[in-house]
């Protein structure tokens, strides 16, 4: 796996989520933009779990300045739309309203899109719309020759030592009050509408993001994909007693879910890292892994950037490479439901307090190590898989982009949370809010400052008006009523083989 042809053969690709806000910083409650085409079909520009928060989804690339060029001409046809709303550069959401208030995504009338749109009220019955408001970054990345089992010895040490994300790259170590209202949340007081923890490195990927009683009870195995395929299976075939409850639909026969499993289908499965594969029109996820096997991986801990304008850097990325390069190459024995309760443990403690002096994590092959001695180990083996990337590339571009990120171990000052903490400090009064509306206003800036060419406004104009023609025709070719289109779709039959 470590050639030069092979090395080269790196894909990645690039889905950011972003918030639309007010320029006085709360969330923008207006439609999708009818200029950005339809969120249904566009293949760069669509929505998240709100209407007010939008994916940005780049194509596949070789070259790692490409896929950053991409995702910056993306974000230049965003804000051209936009008018007078941003882009907020935080994950941890601008001043929100009352949960009930936040906008869910709106896909139009055709089945599939109605779809969508139950399955996202269902995310807001089940763990509340403030909780979608969050926003990351997805890293996928592919490598010539790797097969499906080689993916999942990847995933295996990936949650094992992806908590070194976490502390080099998390940008979240403070909120808005408003995300937290009537939670028991555990923060301090930073100031009138602020709340941190003073080592913080990313609450998003901590216990106030994506965290449930049922989302903990999953235990999915990582050791094959039958044995993935099985356990997840089996969490998307589970009715769960809090979920009837709330029924699939109301008295009145409007939805409330799409299904009162566990999980209502696979994306509403919350992993720091996922396997994936390409699906065709109308397939399911698990059935298209089960027939075809994994395609690439889809990295999911990163937080926005809010020092970049468009979310995430050339450093970050070469980073990430070598370290899914240094999990894949590493052995890889399999897990234990054991194990994967460790793993959560020490990513939560990292996401709480990973700047801590002297953290101690537990190791999952027994005892306990501190986080800089076991950081250093990890990012030894990542210098082997970046002098081999460097020469592929005929460069130092790799090694280069480790040396300067790894110095946030020797001083955590420049991790990007600690950052974070010092700016609100020093220009503005500690206002969460503050800081990231000014950062959220020099993004803005910044690519609206990038040259436009005509070229470039008419391709997006004209994706845009595809996507529109395309949301169309789908409407018009429904002949299913919805109820049947629901009941067959989350059939279990449809994630089998």
């Amino acid at each position: 796996m470590n050639d030069k042809e092979t090395l080269l053969g790196i894909r990645r690709g690039i889905e950011k989520e972003s918030l639309r806000v007010l320029p006085a910083g709360g969330l923008a409650l207006t439609p999708h933009p009818i200029a950005l085409g339809a969120a249904l079909t566009h293949p760069h520009i669509t929505t998240d779990y709100s209407e007010s928060q939008l994916e940005l989804i780049t194509g596949v690339h070789a070259g790692v300045d490409d896929v950053l060029g991409e995702l910056a001409e993306i974000h230049q046809a965003v804000y051209r739309a936009l008018a007078d709303e941003r882009l907020w550069v935080s994950s941890m959401p601008c001043g929100l309203p009352a949960d009930e208030t936040i906008p869910i995504g709106r896909y139009g009338s055709s089945n599939i899109g109605r779809a969508k749109s139950v399955y996202r009220m269902g995310l807001g019955q089940r763990y509340g719309r403030r909780m979608q408001t969050i926003s990351g970054i997805h890293y996928n990345w592919s490598l010539p020759g790797v097969g499906t089992d080689g993916y999942f010895g990847a995933i295996r040490n990936f949650r094992r030592e992806g908590w070194l994300l976490l502390y080099l790259f998390g940008a979240s170590p403070a909120l808005c009050d408003s995300f937290v209202h009537d939670r028991d949340h555990g923060l301090q007081r930073l100031s009138e509408h602020s709340l941190y923890l003073p080592h913080a490195t990313s609450l998003r990927m901590g216990r106030l993001g994506y965290q449930s009683d049922a989302q903990a009870s999953i235990s999915v195995s990582y050791n094959c994909l039958d044995s993935y395929a099985a356990s997840l299976q089996e969490a998307l075939s589970r009715p769960y007693a809090a979920y009837e409850a709330i029924g699939v639909q109301t008295p009145g026969g409007d939805y409330n879910q799409l299904s009162t499993s566990l999980l209502q289908i696979e994306n509403e499965f919350y992993s720091t890292i996922r396997a994936k594969r390409v699906i065709r029109s109308g397939e399911r996820p698990l059935h298209a892994l089960r027939e075809r096997g994994v395609e690439y991986i889809e990295v999911r801990l990163m937080d926005l950037d809010p020092f970049e304008p468009i979310g995430i850097a050339a450093d970050t990325i070469r980073v990430l490479d070598t370290f899914l390069l240094h999990c894949l190459n590493s052995p890889s024995p399999g897990d234990t439901p054991q194990e994967g309760a460790l793993n959560a443990r020490n990513q939560h403690r990292v996401a709480a307090r990973g700047r801590e002096p002297g953290l101690v994590l537990e190791h999952w092959q027994g005892g306990e190590r501190t986080l800089a001695d076991w950081a250093g180990d990890i990012l030894a083996g990542c210098a082997a898989q970046a002098e081999l990337l460097d020469a592929a590339h005929d460069g130092d571009a790799y090694s280069a982009a480790l040396k300067r990120v790894a110095e946030r171990l020797r001083n955590p000052a420049l991790c990007p949370s600690a950052r974070v903490l010092a700016a609100m400090a020093q220009d503005f009064d500690n206002s969460h809010v503050g800081f990231i509306r000014r950062q959220s206003d020099l993004a803005r800036s910044a690519v609206l400052g990038l040259p436009f060419p005509t070229a470039l406004q008419q391709r997006f104009e004209g994706l845009a008006a595809q996507s529109l023609a395309e949301q169309a025709r789908i409407e018009a070719a429904d002949t299913l009523d919805f109820e049947e289109f629901r009941r067959q779709y989350v059939a279990p039959e449809r994630m089998e083989v």
